[in-house]
C-alpha cells in the first residue's frame, strides 16, 4: 500500500490591487521588519527564513514576516521544507510609485543631518 501524495504547502497573499498604504507603513514602521525588508533588496535573490539574523525569537521572526507578507511586502513560498521570502518590488512599485524604493534609500543614508543653532 502507497501513501497518498500531500497536497504542496501554499501561503495567502494579497493581490496588488488589496495592497493599502495604511498597512504598508505599518509594516515598514518596524526596524526590525525594515532591516528584512533591505536584506531582501540588498541580496537580489530570494532568501529562506534562515537568512535573516533577527535580534528577536523565532516565534517572533515568524510573526515580522507574516505581516511583511500580509501588507504585501514580500512573497512568501516553499522550497520542500524551507519557506522562502521574495521581496514583491514590483508589485510595490506599481501600487506606490517611487515609495519603497524611497523608504530603502532614506533607511540606507541614515537620520537627516541636524542643523546648527
Amino acid at each position: 500500500m502507497s501513501r497518498p501524495r500531500s497536497t504542496p504547502r501554499s501561503v495567502a497573499h494579497p493581490a496588488p490591487e488589496e495592497f493599502t498604504l495604511q498597512r504598508l507603513l505599518e509594516a515598514l514602521a518596524d526596524p526590525v521588519r525594515r532591516a528584512a525588508v533591505r536584506r531582501l533588496a540588498r541580496a537580489g535573490q530570494d532568501l529562506s527564513c534562515g537568512n535573516f539574523e533577527m535580534p528577536v525569537a523565532p516565534s517572533t521572526s515568524t510573526h515580522h514576516f507574516n505581516v511583511l507578507r500580509e501588507a504585501g511586502v514580500i512573497r512568501q513560498y516553499y522550497v520542500g521544507t524551507t519557506k522562502m521570502n521574495a521581496l514583491r518590488a514590483e508589485e510595490l512599485e506599481a501600487r506606490f510609485p517611487g515609495l519603497v524604493s524611497a523608504l530603502l534609500s532614506a533607511e540606507e543614508s541614515g537620520p537627516p543631518a541636524r542643523a546648527a543653532r
